[in-house]
C-alpha cells in the first residue's frame, strides 16, 4: 500500500498489506457468522466485516496477523469502513514484519525513560523519590513499550510512556505559575497515575485487557503497588496515602472509574492535565486526516463530537 489506511478517501480501493489488531465473532440477522475486523498500520485503523466466515476463517484472522487485502473503502454511520473483497494471511514470501504496521510514539523510549528519570532525580521528598524510583525500575520494561489505552488516546507502542513525558512537561508548566503546588506529589502522581497499566494490558501489539486488568483495573492495580512498595522501603509516613490518594481520584468520578474524587489541590490538577493531555492526543489524530474547511468524524470520547479543521489551517 502506498499511502497509509487513514489517508484513504471514501470510494478508493485498496490492494495491501494491513494488520489485524483486532477480531471480534457476532452473528448476522440471518443467523451466519461473522468477524468484525480492526485493520491498521502505522498511520491507524480501519473496521472492515469479514462477512460469512467459516471456523477456519476464525482461527486464521486473529490479532496480530498481517493479512493482505483488496477491497474498497466506504462510509457507514459517519466513518470509514473497509468493503473486503479478498483476504489471505501473509507468508514469508510476502516479505513483511510487524514492525513496519505498528503506531509509535514520536520520541525514543530510551530518551522518554531519561526524561523521566530526570524528574524523579529533582524530586526533594526522600519518600516520594524511593518510592516512584522503585516502581518505575520495577516495571520499567512494560512501561517504555505499552500503551496508554487500548483505542482513544494514546493507543501505541510506548504510548503510556509519551503520556507521562506530556503530562509532566504540563505539571511543571503549571506549577511554575501556581507556586502552592507541591511538585514532588504532583510528579510522582503524574508518573505513577497510569503504571498500573503495564498490568492491566496485553502489551503493545493487539492489545487487549488482561484478567487482573478486567477484574481489578489499572487504579486498584497501582494503589497496592504503592502499599507494597512503602512496605518493602520501610516508609509508613503520609506520603504513601497521599500517592494512593492521587491514584484513587486522577478519573476524579465514580461514573469516569475513580473510588475517591479528588480532596487535594495536586489531584485536582493532576486530574485536569490528564483530561488535556488524552483529549489533544484525540483531536490532533482526528484532525491530522481532515482537510482545513471540513469536520473530523465523531469522536466518541468527546460526546461523540464532530471538530472542525479552520480553512485557513493550509
Amino acid at each position: 500500500m502506498r499511502k497509509g489506511i487513514v489517508h484513504y478517501n471514501t470510494g478508493e480501493k485498496i490492494d495491501g498489506y494491513l494488520l489485524i489488531k483486532a477480531a471480534n465473532k457476532g452473528l448476522a440477522s440471518n443467523g451466519k457468522p461473522f468477524l468484525t475486523l480492526q485493520l491498521g498500520d502505522n498511520t491507524g485503523d480501519i473496521e472492515a466485516k469479514l462477512w460469512g466466515c467459516n471456523p477456519e476463517d476464525e482461527t486464521t484472522f486473529v490479532g496480530s496477523v498481517i493479512v493482505h487485502v483488496t477491497g474498497d473503502i466506504h462510509e457507514y454511520r459517519g466513518k470509514p469502513q473497509l468493503k473486503i473483497k479478498g483476504i489471505r494471511p501473509t507468508t514469508a514470501m510476502d516479505h513483511v514484519k510487524l514492525a513496519d504496521f505498528l503506531q509509535c510514539a514520536p520520541l525514543d523510549p530510551e530518551e522518554m525513560l531519561a526524561k523521566i528519570t530526570q524528574y524523579i532525580f529533582e524530586m526533594k521528598n526522600a519518600n516520594i523519590q524511593r518510592i516512584t524510583r522503585h516502581l518505575l525500575k520495577k516495571h520499567r520494561e512494560a512501561f517504555i513499550e505499552v500503551p496508554a489505552a487500548t483505542k482513544n488516546h494514546h493507543e501505541f507502542v510506548s504510548g503510556l510512556a509519551y503520556h507521562v513525558v506530556s503530562m509532566l512537561d504540563l505539571a511543571k508548566a503549571i506549577a511554575q505559575l501556581y507556586p502552592s503546588l507541591d511538585t514532588d506529589l504532583l510528579y510522582s502522581g503524574v508518573i505513577l497515575h497510569d503504571l498500573g497499566k503495564v498490568i492491566e494490558l496485553s502489551g503493545p501489539v493487539a492489545t487487549t485487557y488482561t484478567l487482573e486488568g478486567k477484574l481489578i483495573g489499572h487504579i486498584s492495580i497501582m494503589v497496592n503497588e504503592i502499599g507494597l512498595v512503602a512496605k518493602e522501603l520501610g516508609i509508613d509516613s503520609e506520603e504513601v496515602m497521599l500517592l494512593q490518594h492521587l491514584v484513587l481520584s486522577h478519573h476524579s468520578k465514580g461514573e469516569w472509574g475513580s473510588p475517591k474524587a479528588p480532596l487535594i489541590r495536586e489531584a485536582e490538577i493532576l486530574h485536569m492535565i490528564d483530561n488535556v493531555d488524552a483529549k489533544m492526543n484525540m483531536l490532533d489524530r482526528a484532525l491530522e486526516r481532515v482537510k482545513p474547511g471540513e469536520f473530523s468524524e465523531k469522536i466518541y470520547a468527546m460526546d461523540n463530537r464532530s471538530f472542525y479543521k479552520p480553512s485557513f489551517h493550509e
